[in-house]
């Protein structure tokens, strides 16, 4: 746990000092790991027969809910967006 600390603190620090620099490739960079993160949580989530059956028994609700609060963060962040940037998005 102190590692994952150490690095997120050292990812910090390094944002801080570098913050006034433009960086062309970072935003792709960073977009393209945390498709490869999701990619591998859905991997281990779906390799793992107790999540596989947890998720077959609570049936359709737990579907709902799961649309529910991923829709409800969406329209969250979305307005959230709206108010900080004070723009209109382009959809």
């Amino acid at each position: 746990m102190i590692v994952l600390i150490a690095i997120m603190l050292t990812g910090v620090a390094t944002g801080l000092l570098l913050r006034n620099r433009r960086i062309p490739w970072i935003s792709a960079t960073i977009t393209s790991l945390v498709w490869l993160l999701l990619f591998l949580l859905g991997l281990e989530a779906g390799a793992n027969d107790a999540v596989i059956h947890g998720a077959l028994s609570l049936g359709w609700q737990a579907i709902v809910l799961s649309l529910a609060a991923t829709l409800g963060s969406a329209v969250a962040a979305c307005i959230l967006w709206k108010y900080i940037t004070g723009k209109k998005s382009k959809r």
